[in-house]
C-alpha cells in the first residue's frame, strides 16, 4: 500500500508581509467567517525549493525553471562555453568554437521549440510558458550543442529528442511538472502543500514611513525626501504538507536513497524557511514552533478544521497546539488513526527535536 508522510506545522511570524497580493497587501482568506492571513502554496514551495537545505542535500538533482533557456543556449553558442557554465555563471574559459549570433538564434529556436511555443525577435529566444528543465534535459541540450558545433549543421527538427520522462530532478519529482505541448512528459507531484493560514483572525495594519535625505542641511526644506506606506500583519500559521513517498520514489526512477534525502531536506526547509517578501523591512524570520509528523498507509487528512473557529486567548501558540491535538484525538476516535506512527516536535515545551523528526520521515 502507498505510504504517506504528513506534516502539520505551526509557525509564528511577527509583523511581516511575506506574500503580497496585486495591491501589495498581505494575502488573506476567509475561513470560518473570519479573515486570516495567507501564504500561497506556490510561494512556500518556491522558498523551500531554493533553500540551502534542498540545494545542498540534492546537489546535481535540482532542475531549473525558466522561460530563458533559449537565450542561454544562444549565449553558450556565441561564447563557446558549455550550457552548464552559462547557467551556473562559473566564469570558466570557453571550451568550444563560437558561432555567429544569427546561426545561434536559429539553432536555439529549434531546440527551445521542443519544450514549448517560442516567442521573441531575431535576437531573443523565449518560451511562452515557464518550463522546468531536469538536469538530464540540460545535459541532452548541451550534448546536442556540441554535436552541432562539430558538424556545423543545425539540429534537425524531426530528429531532436530532448524531453525526458525519466530523470532525477528531485524538485520536479516532489512538486510536479506540466507540459502543455506534450503531456506525456508531465509528472504528477508527489508532495501536496496547503496554503498557510493563520489559526486566528487578523486585522491588517498600515505603516506610514518617511525617508530623510542625508545631505539635507534643513536650510530651505525640513521635510522628508520620501513618504510611503505599506501594509503588514502578524500571525501564527498552520501549514499542512502531504508526501506520497511511493510516488516520489517512482518519480525518481526507483532511487529510494535520493527520495529519503529529498524528504529530509524538504522537512527541514518547511520548519526553517519562509518566503523572502519584505524580509529586509521586517526581519520576520522564524522557525516552526510545532511539528507533528505522521506516517502510514491510510487516506491522509489535513487538520485545518481545528481552526475553523479562530483561536482566542492570551497564549495563541499553546491554545493552537491544544486545539490541534484535541481535534486529532477525536478524529482518530471516530475514523481510526490514519497513521501507523507519529513524532512530535514542540519548541514551546522543549519536546522532541528536529533531528529526530528528520530521521523518522526519511527512514
Amino acid at each position: 500500500m502507498t505510504e504517506f508522510i504528513q506534516l502539520h506545522i505551526l509557525a509564528s511570524y511577527p509583523p511581516s508581509n511575506l506574500n503580497r497580493d496585486d495591491l501589495g497587501r498581505p494575502k488573506t482568506a476567509i475561513m470560518g467567517g473570519a479573515q486570516r492571513l495567507r501564504i500561497s502554496s506556490q510561494s512556500l514551495k518556491r522558498a523551500w525549493r531554493q533553500s540551502e537545505f534542498l540545494q545542498a542535500a540534492l546537489a546535481g538533482h535540482i532542475g531549473i525553471r525558466t522561460k530563458e533557456m533559449g537565450n542561454k543556449i544562444v549565449t553558450a553558442l556565441t561564447t563557446g562555453k558549455t550550457l552548464a557554465d552559462v547557467l551556473n555563471d562559473t566564469g570558466k574559459s570557453p571550451s568550444r568554437t563560437p558561432i555567429t549570433e544569427k546561426k545561434a538564434v536559429e539553432w536555439a529556436k529549434i531546440i527551445a521549440e521542443q519544450f514549448g511555443k517560442v516567442t521573441g525577435n531575431e535576437k531573443a529566444v523565449k518560451t511562452e510558458q515557464i518550463v522546468h528543465f531536469s538536469p538530464q534535459e540540460i545535459d541532452a541540450i548541451d550534448s546536442l550543442l556540441a554535436t552541432c558545433i562539430t558538424s556545423g549543421k543545425a539540429p534537425e527538427k524531426d530528429a531532436v529528442s530532448l524531453l525526458r520522462k525519466e530523470h532525477t530532478a528531485a524538485d520536479i519529482a516532489m512538486f510536479g511538472r506540466m507540459f502543455a505541448k506534450d503531456p506525456h512528459y508531465n509528472m504528477e507531484a508527489a508532495v501536496q502543500v496547503s496554503h498557510a493560514l493563520t489559526v486566528h483572525d487578523v486585522v491588517i495594519e498600515d505603516d506610514y514611513f518617511t525617508a530623510v535625505d542625508d545631505l539635507n542641511a534643513l536650510e530651505s526644506d525640513a521635510g522628508s525626501a520620501h513618504i510611503g506606506q505599506f501594509e503588514f500583519a502578524a500571525g501564527l500559521y498552520y501549514i499542512y504538507v502531504c508526501i506520497n513517498r511511493d510516488l516520489l520514489v517512482e518519480n525518481l526512477m526507483g532511487d529510494s536513497a535520493l527520495a529519503q534525502k529529498a524528504i529530509a531536506a524538504l522537512t527541514e526547509s518547511c520548519t526553517k524557511i519562509a518566503p523572502s517578501g519584505k524580509q529586509a523591512s521586517f526581519a520576520s524570520r522564524a522557525y516552526a514552533s510545532y511539528l507533528l509528523a505522521e506516517r502510514g498507509s491510510n487516506q491522509p487528512r489535513s487538520l485545518a478544521v481545528s481552526y475553523l473557529a479562530p483561536v482566542k486567548g492570551d497564549n495563541l501558540l499553546t491554545a493552537a497546539i491544544s486545539t490541534l491535538e484535541e481535534t486529532r484525538r477525536k478524529m482518530d476516535k471516530v475514523y481510526g488513526p490514519c497513521y501507523r506512527e507519529a513524532r512530535i516536535m514542540n519548541a514551546s515545551s522543549g519536546e522532541g527535536s528536529l533531528s529526530e523528526i528528520l530521521r523518522f520521515v526519511s527512514s
